[in-house]
């Protein structure tokens, strides 16, 4: 009896062991060492017009998408090499930690708290936050007016509604969705009054639904879109901000912006200088 029991605790313990060996799916190389193989895997947002959205061929398109696919270029990997995963607000630093992703470009703001966690190339946009509502709205002007009550939507892990709170309005109500496009459904269907985030990512919103939304105000925070990586990454970090640096250079950053926000009215930020941090 006693051997079976043996026994048994060790295939249980070695199932276990197994288990968690295989789970996560990430990959201890570097974001440069996938490359070096020809291929990368790169973490975008998907329900982002104008900057990372999946349409409905399997297809993506966006500013960030062709920022992604121009650094994977500089890196030696071609398009075909790439394959693009989904990644959220709240997951973006556990992808790269658990080497799930090689590197992300989400409209992903570079703050203190977040380098803690991961490391960035960039910046490659300076955006600015910014507010949405319907375009019927007339009530709603900038982030003082949203008094009274009213009810503001912005996504789980973003700062962007907190910062309206502490600066502006402290009796707002505060939604928080998984993703965007929940918030911009909230705000079509009345179920909160704006949206916000940074206004680069609201002008795409806007395009998609027009005669139906609109930005009011000027910007009124500074956000530094820039590209995660592994922490200590310094090579893949290094390499990131040399093609940043090309495709300002070379006019392919400009033509990007024009593609992706042309009849938009949305008059984008000058390209930011990287940070050789």
């Amino acid at each position: 009896m006693r051997i079976t029991r043996a026994l048994q605790f060790g295939i249980g313990a070695l199932a276990v062991a197994v288990v968690a060996t295989g789970c996560g799916g990430g990959s201890s190389k570097t974001a440069s060492e996938h490359a070096a193989d020809g291929k990368l895997t790169i973490g975008i947002k998907y329900d982002q017009p104008g900057m990372g959205l999946r349409t409905k061929d399997g297809t993506f398109s966006g500013f960030d998408v062709d920022v992604a696919k121009y650094v994977a270029g500089k890196m030696g990997v071609s398009e075909d090499k790439i394959t693009f995963k989904e990644a959220p607000t709240p997951q973006r630093e556990t992808l790269i930690q658990n080497g799930q992703v090689d590197y992300v470009v989400g409209t992903y703001s570079i703050t203190d708290q977040r380098k803690e966690k991961v490391d960035f190339g960039g910046p490659y946009y300076i955006a600015g936050q910014g507010l949405l509502v319907r375009s019927d709205n007339t009530s709603i002007t900038g982030p003082e007016s949203l008094t009274g009550g009213k009810k503001l939507c912005s996504v789980k892990g973003s700062t962007p509604a907190q910062n309206i709170q502490k600066k502006y309005a402290g009796d707002v109500q505060l939604q928080e969705y998984d993703t965007y496009a929940l918030c911009v459904e909230a705000l079509k269907s009345n179920a909160v009054d704006a949206l916000t985030t940074d206004d680069i990512i609201l002008a795409g919103f806007a395009a998609q639904n027009p005669g139906q939304l609109k930005l009011v105000g000027k910007p009124f925070t500074t956000e530094k879109y820039g590209i995660g990586v592994k922490k200590g990454d310094t090579e893949s970090r290094g390499k990131i901000n040399d093609a940043i640096e090309a495709m300002v250079n070379d006019g392919s950053w400009k033509a990007a912006i024009d593609k992706n926000f042309a009849g938009t009215g949305f008059e984008p930020a000058a390209p930011p200088q990287v940070d050789r941090y």
